[in-house]
């Protein structure tokens, strides 16, 4: 099995550092998200106001380029950003499949990220921001539980 170089991040590291760059924004995150869509989103954060960021992440252009359902997601939150590593190729960012009107984009390391380009703020109709605050919600109290309580997630249907 091959090994990573000391300093080449993974998704994780990236999760970790837009993670943080989110909570101090005041947004609380959750990665690994399910949507009503039957999507996955790699982070899902939820504002004071109530509105709804995802962030997807990158680490490998051939993934990046290869991702054709992203804008499936689009449909399921109020912003939307790209999140890669430090060190990745930018310019995919600037072409019109990656909708760079429409989506903003974050690079970060193990430790914190930086945003370079901002999202547009484009509200979700009332009723898919109920249903996703609710998909949101019950999937952070069942991690709760499921850290207190390892044994019950095998319980859980939903």
């Amino acid at each position: 099995m091959a090994t990573l170089a000391p300093d080449r991040l993974i998704a994780a590291d990236v999760v970790r550092g837009v993670s943080r760059l989110l909570h101090r924004a005041g947004i609380a995150p959750l990665n690994e998200v399910p949507l009503g869509n039957h999507r996955r989103a790699d982070i899902v954060g939820l504002d004071p106001q109530g509105r709804i960021t995802l962030v997807e992440v990158k680490v490998s252009t051939a993934d990046l380029r290869g991702d054709l359902k992203w804008p499936e997601y689009l449909d399921y939150c109020d912003r939307f950003f790209w999140a890669v590593p430090e060190g990745f190729p930018l310019g995919d960012f600037a072409t019109d499949w990656f909708q760079p009107d429409r989506c903003g984009l974050i690079v970060a390391d193990r430790w914190d990220a930086a945003e370079l380009r901002p999202a547009p703020w484009v509200p979700l109709s009332a009723a898919r921001r109920k249903a996703e605050t609710l998909r949101f919600a019950r999937r952070a109290a069942q991690r709760l539980l499921w850290a207190s309580d390892p044994g019950v997630g095998e319980m859980l249907t939903d």
